[in-house]
């Protein structure tokens, strides 16, 4: 049960996560905080490779192996947590976690796409029950009996693609990994297993680089100060750091190992259902039946993929 308890305790790490991030990208802007984002996440990942691995970064990688993880990290972090964050602003957080329930869809697409994978009847069944339930959730009824779209286009536009990078990255991180693992010697073991965290350092590493250059470009790098003189946007940006990138991926892996992976997979994908109560009271918005049923389908859907 001890893996099934830490899978559920993810879910809820990612659930506060998701508040942090919505708070932090009202007050400091999205593309500053995922900037703090990248780099302090960069030195918490070195300082558990140092402890360790004895070194501050990967070790016994190859250009291939960069590679794989650079992608990873455009497709994950630089497209997807910037469509991620972005929809935090315009329709919440409630709603675009909704969405990251279209990782797991896009994340057997690709890998079908990608390593030859079977798309089974229950992955096709998966993409249809998910898909459902986003639309139940989503749809409103006018007082005259018509469907109308709850949410604004742009912010579905954005939920997608959060999900789209959330699931293409995944299946390039576990493309990176395996590179990973055929070059590492016998012996290293301690480096080994520790391979999930190298990769999401290289990973953190493209995020940083791709949002640094967007600061820049778009001459906004005078907001990074707003991360100190801001004290709630600041302390909601480190919660959704240590709970996000940090310790729920630390917590996410030695669940996987501690328990089925399709269970811990399962449960660690309820962030949408739990979000729903937190959401409603810390902003406030309003949770219709018709959302929650959405919610749990959705999640019913995502979970069919790990069977």
């Amino acid at each position: 049960m001890t893996g099934e308890l830490l899978s559920v305790s993810v879910a809820l790490m990612w659930t506060f996560t998701a508040i942090f991030a919505e708070i932090a990208s009202k007050h400091l802007g999205p593309l500053t905080l995922n900037v703090w984002r990248m780099f302090i996440s960069i030195i918490l990942l070195g300082i558990v490779l140092c402890l360790f691995c004895g070194a501050p970064w990967p070790q016994f990688t190859t250009p291939s192996v960069w590679a794989w993880f650079l992608f990873s990290g455009f497709m994950g972090f630089v497209f997807g947590d910037a469509c991620l964050f972005h929809s935090y602003i315009i329709i919440g957080s409630r709603f675009a976690q909704l969405f990251m329930t279209l990782a797991s869809p896009f994340a057997a697409f690709t890998a079908w796409l990608l390593m030859g994978e079977q798309m089974t009847w229950i992955s096709l069944l998966g993409m249809i029950v998910t898909l459902t339930g986003i639309g139940i959730s989503i749809m409103g009824r006018s007082e005259e009996g018509h469907r109308y779209l709850k949410l604004p286009v742009q912010g579905i536009i954005l939920g997608v693609g959060a999900g789209m990078g959330q699931g293409v990255g995944l299946v390039l991180s576990k493309l990176g990994i395996q590179a990973y693992s055929q070059v590492i010697p016998p012996e290293a073991t301690d480096v080994a297993q520790m391979i999930p965290f190298a990769g999401t350092q290289i990973r953190a590493i493209m995020g940083l680089i791709g949002f640094g250059v967007t600061l820049i470009l778009t001459h906004q790098t005078k907001t990074l100060s707003r991360a100190w003189t801001d004290v709630k946007g600041g302390a909601a940006a480190m919660g959704a750091i240590l709970l996000g990138p940090f310790l729920g991926v630390a917590c996410s892996l030695i669940a996987v190992n501690m328990t089925h992976a399709g269970v811990a997979q399962t449960l660690m994908s309820l962030t949408p259902v739990f979000i729903l109560w937190p959401a409603h009271l810390i902003f406030g918005n309003k949770i219709t039946r018709q959302e929650v049923v959405g919610a749990i389908i959705a999640v019913l859907g995502a979970s069919l993929f790990f069977l």
